[in-house]
């Protein structure tokens, strides 16, 4: 079997072959169920190496619902077949993710336990026909009775009218800890609030709305000549900027090897990216909400979460779709439509002078390339965007908007949580996401230095104190790699080749620029913090290796914590002039505010790689003058201290005046 390139999605037929040979080797029953499936990334030295012809492999993570036997197995597609099948303890390696048809059982189950139907009865719901059970991944809480088996943690929602926002009428003070395999409730967990708010969050609602404005004219985005990109076979190309688009259940979007042309160069700036995890804390105490966190990757699967964007609504603009191929439960490949948005965008001033010597006024636009997609996770949604820049910078941006977690208030003053309207609250948290960047700054082989600005004191060689400067500090073990954001210290991190200089003689680089929000604020001894490590520093830095994906670990669901990064790190390799991959903690502490209901504006969270001495001189002095719809350029001679715009004229040099 052959493919165009190593690194293609798999394609539906790929993941029935896949299926097929699993079956045919014995590892697909009735009760079996296709948690996760992947193509498993050749090792990334065979897909660099243009004479290699990597076989194609498929990773399946199986659960057996009968027995609860939980294995990876590996399937050779260029082989048809089984290669490795890999046994996992769910009693001390946790479980796969959830399942969709957990959440259609779930309902079933707690509306047949009487304990669990006094308590809502308690609390004046009568007709069970407006209750919406929300399953939630259970984590660990030393319930003795819950390990090995597969548990959800229920809370409950009135709904009263089809259109009416349920998070508005939150049954609070009710949890049930269920066993969906066993079809049983272990327990329910009471507290003292016993009152549902009533007050509509229908923001459909006029009365909740108030009437439409009618004041926003339209804003109209054409390309009357077409898109700058060009996309074939998923590889995407856009002036300088060459990058294949993947796409995995799991993760959703993935980007691999990005690079930039210069000149006649491909210069390898990143080989593969992706958001590896999320963790969403909540920082409420009360039985009720303690043991709310959930990671949204691992847990939920944000690629199976993909929404389908609509034109004019997600996307405004000339836009290019792509579709997304996922697998089910039972193994068969669903398709997204439009789960990919790519497009440009306009932003702003690129580089602008006015020089009062020469008499030039001049001015570049800068523009970016969007490659996003969005999912929703229960109540919040989530997009991922990644900005390429003429400029060669390279941006992630998370958006947070839909509906916050909603709990019951009692009115009274309660630190962790905020009051939103009569008998609801918001308890806090953090939304905690961890970038996975496989770099390879001109060549596989980089180190991190981690820089800092600092003072000078004044001195001989300093007289009027006015010197500042910047400590630089070697990132040489994984032990060292692991650091933390420092805004007071301007605190950046730089990863540059080891085998290419720039023109000055320094090694071509690419930095990471935080945004330096806070960690993970959950306790040292919590059992969020034993299972979200990678959430408690902003960086780590580990030596490559290829099924080393995931910041919180492979089987997240019910692992009882220390996998992924501080496993991987444990072994302490050397990462100073290695083949690296660096992993950014970033993300948002979120005290819920009234302008955030009934449904959330957009909240932001990202970084920025830069290059820095990665080029020559500024890579964008070929970007022409904009036209405007005028025919005149943006280049101008000043005349009487005043410009006087009009077609560029050029010097005997072809220089602008």
């Amino acid at each position: 079997m052959t493919t165009t390139h190593p690194l293609s999605r798999l394609s539906p037929d790929e993941i029935l072959r896949a299926r097929l040979i699993a079956a045919e080797a014995g590892e697909v029953s009735t009760s079996t169920r296709f948690s996760y499936v992947a193509l498993r990334e050749p090792e990334k030295s065979l897909v660099l190496d243009a004479t290699a012809s990597p076989h194609r492999e498929v990773t399946m993570l199986l659960t057996d619902l009968d027995t609860l036997r939980l294995r990876t197995v590996i399937v050779d597609l260029t082989e048809s077949t089984v290669t490795q099948v890999i046994e996992i303890d769910p009693r001390v390696e946790g479980f796969g993710p959830t399942l969709d048809e957990d959440f259609v059982n779930i309902d079933d189950i707690v509306k047949r336990d009487q304990r669990w139907v006094a308590a809502i009865a308690k609390r004046g719901v009568t007709n069970l026909d407006t209750v919406r059970t929300v399953p939630l991944s259970a984590g660990v809480f030393g319930y003795a009775d819950e390990v090995g088996r597969r548990m959800y943690r229920v809370l409950a929602f009135q709904q009263n009218y089809p259109l009416d926002s349920a998070w508005a009428h939150p049954i609070d003070g009710v949890v049930a800890h269920v066993d969906i395999d066993a079809g049983e409730v272990l327990r329910v967990v009471e507290t003292a609030i016993e009152t549902v708010p009533q007050e509509s969050g229908d923001y459909f609602d006029p009365a909740v709305s108030g009437p439409m404005r009618t004041s926003l004219k339209p804003i109209v985005i054409t390309q009357p000549e077409g898109v700058s990109f060009t996309l074939e076979d998923d590889v995407l190309e856009w002036e300088n900027w060459r990058v294949r688009i993947g796409f995995n259940g799991r993760e959703g979007l993935t980007l691999h090897q990005l690079s930039f042309r210069d000149g006649e160069e491909e210069r390898p700036i990143v080989y593969r990216a992706s958001v590896s995890e999320m963790v969403v804390n909540y920082g409420d105490p009360s039985p009720t909400h303690a043991w709310q966190n959930y990671f949204d990757v691992s847990e939920y699967q944000f690629g199976r979460l993909a929404n389908s964007l609509e034109l004019g609504c997600d996307c405004l603009g000339e836009i290019t779709y792509l579709d997304a191929t996922v697998v089910d439960d039972l193994g068969a490949p669903s398709t997204i439509t439009n789960a990919i948005c790519i497009h440009e965008e306009d932003y702003g001033i690129l580089w602008k002078h006015r020089d009062d010597f020469s008499g030039l006024s001049t001015t570049r636009r800068q523009r970016r390339l969007v490659i996003s997609f969005f999912v929703t996770v229960g109540n919040y949604d989530y997009g991922f965007y990644w900005y390429l820049y003429l400029d060669g910078t390279i941006e992630l941006e998370a958006k947070a908007t839909g509906i916050v977690f909603t709990s019951g208030h009692d009115d009274s003053d309660y630190e962790y949580a905020t009051r939103l309207a009569p008998g609801l609250g918001a308890p806090v948290h953090q939304h905690m996401f961890c970038a996975r960047l496989d770099m390879t700054v001109d060549g596989v082989d980089n180190s991190v230095d981690e820089i800092d600005v600092a003072r000078v004191a004044t001195s001989e060689s300093n007289p009027w104190g006015n010197a500042l400067t910047r400590t630089r500090t070697r990132l040489q073990r994984e032990s060292d790699g692991i650091r933390d954001a420092a805004n007071h210290l301007g605190r950046v991190w730089s990863i540059s080749s080891a085998e290419r200089r720039n023109r000055v003689g320094e090694p071509t680089a690419f930095v990471l620029y935080p945004e330096g929000q806070p960690g993970l604020l959950s306790a040292d001894d919590s059992s969020s913090r034993a299972r979200a490590g990678f959430a408690a520093h902003g960086l780590w830095v580990t030596q490559y290796e290829r099924d080393e994906l995931w910041a919180a670990g492979y089987t997240v669901n019910q692992h009882p914590g220390g996998s992924g990064l501080p496993q991987y790190t444990a072994a302490d390799r050397d990462i100073d002039g290695r083949d690296i991959v660096v992993w950014h903690t970033f993300g948002l502490t979120h005290f819920p505010r009234l302008e955030d209901w009934p449904i959330m504006p957009v909240d932001y969270a990202g970084f920025r790689l830069k290059p820095h001495g990665f080029f020559d001189r500024n890579p964008t002095l070929d970007v022409p003058e904009n036209v405007s719809a005028h025919g005149t350029g943006c280049s101008c001679a000043m005349e009487s201290g005043s410009c006087s715009c009009g077609p560029a004229h050029h010097g005997p040099t072809g220089h602008e005046h």
